[in-house]
């Protein structure tokens, strides 16, 4: 083998790393079980609150150290393979961004008939077209009123510098893409803020490309109503006059010394006396102690040269230069928890991060928010100032409410901001105030001239600059020690109050804690229990061989699991289901390996040279296949969504290490075991499978008609019984609705359940059916569907209660429930037949160009077309029999599936063809299909017999939520496999062959008598 030291090398540093970040596992578990110990009462109740508080106390801490590195427990966090939200429980939540509010917001809120007809027409359009709303809506406009110039409408002071009167229709709908793309920037920003101080371990927010939509993953939260309300709540954008540290310094000491004498009443309650501190000896007051610090930028946390503030024009507002005046010390007696508490920053005032919750309840009480008058008002930072010992620190606010508790201007008053660069090229950020907001900001800026003016969102403080003159005209900008990137951001903050982007979720999924542990103990069982049955049976039939494919197998999981790791992907559900079926489909590369070696071995060729051989002919074939799999879970990828692209990302990651580990590693392994005197200890057949398939001769093509009747036959009396069922079983995800999976204490008719909620649910399209358990249901809703509000939510929940009250003894429980819009699942339909085509469409260019021939790639598609026609119509078959399971975006995945590992086994027989007829340039296709499809028997029996053994277990094992997938694929590795032999190469002799009268089902003497053709 050639690179055998580079590929040895590669092996070793891949384990290592796979050891080496899988460990970060396996320590974050630990840490977690501590936590777990620490918040367990007596009764072995676990007070989630005081888990949070355990792991939150040791975030910054060290707990795992490497070669004299120490990691914290938060770079250990962020470096675990997580578990998705099926398996751990949690929210998905889906957003999109409205751009109609947008839309009207730019204009005004124009009530032009024709302006308010085109958005109409375009809000209908959008349910059945894969375009942006803003092409819909210049194409109503259009045609509504051909004319019009939408300029007319758009052309106001909001919108000065981008669009005027004079501006195309053209012009105008790219300003509002800039504007659309620019909200949902703002609006991803504004989420993650939230998101962030939700309080949520390991948060997960990303925006879809190509769409207006934002996908969220909160693990372990189930208070449903607080996260819809935290996320779709408007954006508040204030700016507020800040107190100087002076001015609030003198309450400060009173509750100092309130604090100071609680402490001492309380020492003295308990028989100790209180010391005190003479005043020469104690610590300079927290607050005096910024004095002698650099200037530090409160939205970086870096220190800023004067020359940040030096350039800045009369008309500026300067973000960098704070107000640190040092004051008086708090008292003679310092109280020991306002000193733990507070820090002095070079800003101000701040506390460590971890204690912002025992801030907040100090000042929640009485007698400390007795002592500050009613117009003070204390605000975080939103981004931490990290230390020199890596601790992060949250500057403390005060802020300056006026008569009226609103701020002096709001967000509504900015008409725009964006990032530029100042006269020495440094980033800042301009701003500009409408009108009425310009007279506004120029009574604020008039007087706070030296004063810092807090950038409020959300109650957070994102910058407070200080003021260095009035500025009369609403124009300013904001200058420092910014990057690009800060700038931006602050930019798209100060934008967040100027264009209203409200956001609905159409999307959602709810996973109880216990539905998720049941899941991954069906995940791990089925795992384990499809290793056994693989490694069992490679054993069985290959004998030592077996012994090496099997070492290759644990080598690829291995491998699978440490780069998941590596990347820090969430392992799910469907993940694991994607790593089980990479089981099955991994040994196919060291079958096709070994039966090429055991063909080398029976004509004689010494071990060495048939290993040798084994695998230079098969590899041809190992990677062709690989491509053509791994084109169907590059597509599932980019258009699946949720569980499915995770499953994507296994099934890809699946097949790249299944490749290394079958193609290398094994052959490492083998030429290590046969080296030397042992040579002749390596086997490759057992006393069962020796013989096995040995000069198998079947004339395949000649039952090639009755084939095409059969499956044209069995899939047309599927797709009637679909039709007489009412059409497909659609689930959620391609119909819209909401689904809820409740379990009772015991067993309750589906039927009677579904009577109980109807009437509740006005009658709307409602199923009701056994979900993996006697007593667990799964509950299926179009009541409200086109209506995706958070009130609709909670009505429809409510009515679901409510028909479920008689059944009230038998303590019903919402396990988990999910919701998709009807908009949603219009375009998840679309996705799901364009993902599908595509796959068609890769599959067919790839096997041309490989092949040379587009009769080949006719024949694959053909036979994949018919996979997935006969996985459909078993769908509704299996109805007949109690097997009623839904079509939804893990149908889609298991499709694609098959698609891979159906044309996986057709370009294995396509390339012993091609083999064949190299070696016998004379002979026809005709002459060489049967001899090949005897040839790769062996293999194609073995493998598919691997892959359904792995399937059968999933089906049983895995757990509801698969089980359908798993149907599928039961039904899908059988019918590829029979469209292999029956449709894909018959196909291809049909079109191929030019002599049709002598394409019958006989092949020449010579090919025929032996089943095998050599050079």
């Amino acid at each position: 083998m050639r690179n055998k030291t580079g590929i040895l090398l590669l092996t070793i540093v891949v384990t290592a790393l796979c050891a080496y970040y899988l460990s970060f596992t396996f320590v974050s578990k630990r840490v977690q079980r501590q936590a777990e110990a620490y918040a367990t009462d007596a009764r072995g109740n676990v007070n989630t609150n005081k888990k949070f508080a355990y792991l939150d106390s040791v975030r910054k801490e060290p707990v795992f150290s490497f070669l004299g590195i120490n990691y914290t427990y938060e770079e250990i966090q962020n470096s675990e393979l997580s578990l998705g939200l099926d398996l751990k429980g949690g929210m998905h939540v889906t957003m999109e961004v409205s751009p109609v509010e947008i839309i009207k917001s730019m204009a005004g809120n124009s009530k032009d008939p024709n302006f308010l007809k085109a958005l109409q027409v375009a809000h209908q359009r959008q349910a059945n077209s894969q375009s942006k709303f803003t092409t819909l809506f210049a194409q109503a406009y259009r045609e509504i009123n051909p004319t019009g110039r939408l300029a007319s409408i758009f052309s106001n002071t909001a919108n000065k510098g981008r669009i005027n009167y004079n501006s195309t229709n053209e012009q105008v709908i790219a300003a509002i893409d800039t504007e659309v793309n620019g909200a949902i920037d703002r609006s991803f920003n504004i989420l993650q803020t939230r998101i962030d101080k939700f309080g949520v371990n390991q948060p997960n927010i990303q925006r879809l490309k190509s769409t207006d939509q934002i996908q969220i993953e909160l693990p372990g939260v189930t208070d449903a109503t607080r996260v819809r309300k935290l996320l779709q709540g408007t954006a508040n954008l204030e700016f507020w006059e800040v107190w100087k540290a002076e001015e609030f310094s003198p309450y400060f000491a009173q509750l100092n010394a309130v604090l100071a004498k609680q402490e001492a009443s309380a020492k003295l309650a308990a028989g100790k006396s209180p010391k005190t501190t003479p005043a020469k000896t104690s610590n300079d007051d927290v607050l005096s102690k910024a004095a002698a610090q650099p200037t530090i930028d409160p939205l970086t946390g870096k220190p800023v040269t004067d020359s940040a503030t030096d350039s800045t024009k009369a008309s500026t507002v300067a973000s960098a230069k704070t107000d640190s005046t040092a004051t008086d010390s708090l008292s003679a007696n310092q109280s020991s928890q306002l000193a733990k508490l507070f820090t002095a920053l070079p800003g101000g005032l701040g506390t460590n991060v971890r204690d912002t919750a025992k801030v907040n309840a100090l000042f929640r009480r009485p007698e400390v928010q007795a002592i500050f008058p009613s117009n003070m008002k204390f605000l975080w930072a939103v981004k931490p100032i990290v230390g020199q010992d890596k601790q992060e620190f949250l500057e403390f606010y005060a802020i300056k409410k006026g008569r009226d508790g609103k701020a002096p201007v709001s967000g509504d008053a900015i008409s725009d901001a964006r990032q530029d660069f100042d006269q020495q090229g440094r980033p800042e950020v301009n701003m500009a105030m409408n009108v009425a907001g310009a007279k506004k900001w120029q009574r604020l800026t008039a007087s706070t001239i030296g004063r810092q003016v807090a950038i409020v969102l959300d109650n957070y403080v994102y910058s407070a600059p200080v003021v260095q003159g009035e500025i009369p005209n609403g124009n300013s900008s904001i200058s420092g020690n910014f990057t690009v990137e800060e700038a931006q951001d602050l930019a798209n903050i100060l934008k967040a109050g100027k264009m209203p982007a409200p956001t609905r979720i159409v999307e959602e999924a709810i996973v109880g804690p216990s539905l998720g542990q049941e899941a991954i103990n069906q995940g791990l069982l089925s795992s384990l229990a499809a290793m056994g049955v693989v490694v069992i049976f490679m054993i069985f039939y290959y004998s030592k061989g077996g012994v090496i494919a099997d070492l290759a197998l644990f080598f690829n999981i291995f491998f699978i699991i440490g780069i998941l790791a590596q990347f820090n992907a969430a392992l799910t559900l469907p993940g694991i289901a994607g790593m089980v079926l990479t089981m099955g489909m991994s040994v196919d590369a060291n079958v096709l390996i070994f039966e090429r070696i055991r063909e080398e071995l029976a004509l004689g060729v010494n071990i060495k040279d048939a290993i040798h051989k084994g695998y230079d002919r098969a590899f041809s074939s190992i990677f062709d296949s690989n491509v053509t799999t791994l084109l169907a879970g590059i597509i599932l990828y980019f258009f699946g969504s949720g569980p499915v692209k995770g499953f994507a990302i296994t099934l890809m990651l699946g097949i790249a290490t299944s490749f290394f580990t079958a193609v290398y590693v094994s052959r490492l392994i083998l030429e290590y075991m046969t080296r030397g005197k042992n040579v002749n200890n390596m086997s490759f057949s057992t006393v069962f499978s020796k013989n096995l398939f040995k000069n198998f001769n079947f004339n395949f093509i000649k039952y090639r008609k009755a084939a095409y009747i059969g499956s044209t036959a069995l899939i047309l009396f599927g797709f009637i019984m679909m039709y007489v069922q009412g059409g497909p079983n659609l689930g959620v995800d391609f119909k819209g609705g909401r689904s809820y999976i409740v379990n009772f204490n015991k067993a309750v008719p589906a039927s009677e359940v579904r009577t109980a909620v109807l009437d509740e649910f006005k009658s709307s399209g409602t199923d009701v059916k056994t979900y993996g358990a006697s007593n667990r249901l799964k509950i299926t809703t179009s009541y409200l569907a086109e209506d995706e509000s958070t009130q609709a939510d909670e009505t429809v929940q409510a009515a679901l209660q409510a028909g479920l009250k008689q059944y009230s003894a038998e303590s019903p429980k919402i396990l988990s429930s999910s919701k998709v819009g009807a908009t949603m699942a219009d375009d998840i339909q679309k996705t799901a037949v364009v993902s599908v085509l595509l796959s068609f469409a890769g599959i067919f260019l790839y096997v041309m160009i490989r092949f040379r021939k587009w009769q080949y790639s006719l024949g694959g598609v053909v036979a994949l077309i018919h996979d997935a026609l006969m996985v459909t119509a078993f769908f509704a078959i299996g109805r007949i029999f109690g097997l009623n399971y839904e079509m939804d975006q893990v149908f889609i995945a298991s499709i694609l599936t098959i698609i891979g590992f159906s044309i996986n086994d057709t370009v294995v027989i396509y390339d012993r063809i091609r083999e064949h007829l190299t070696n016998h340039p004379k002979s026809k296709i005709r002459d060489v299909i049967n001899p090949a499809l005897n040839d790769t028997l062996s293999r194609t029996i073995i493998t598919s017999l691997t892959v359904l053994f792995v399937v059968l277990i999933l089906f049983i094992f895995g757990g509801e939520t698969l089980r359908g997938f798993s149907y599928a694929m039961l039904v899908g590795v059988i019918s590829g496999t029979y469209s292999t032999l029956y449709i894909a190469t018959p196909i291809l002799m049909d079109t191929i062959d030019d002599d049709k009268s002598t394409a019958s089902a006989t092949v020449t003497p010579k090919l025929a008598t032996t089943g095998k053709v050599r050079s």
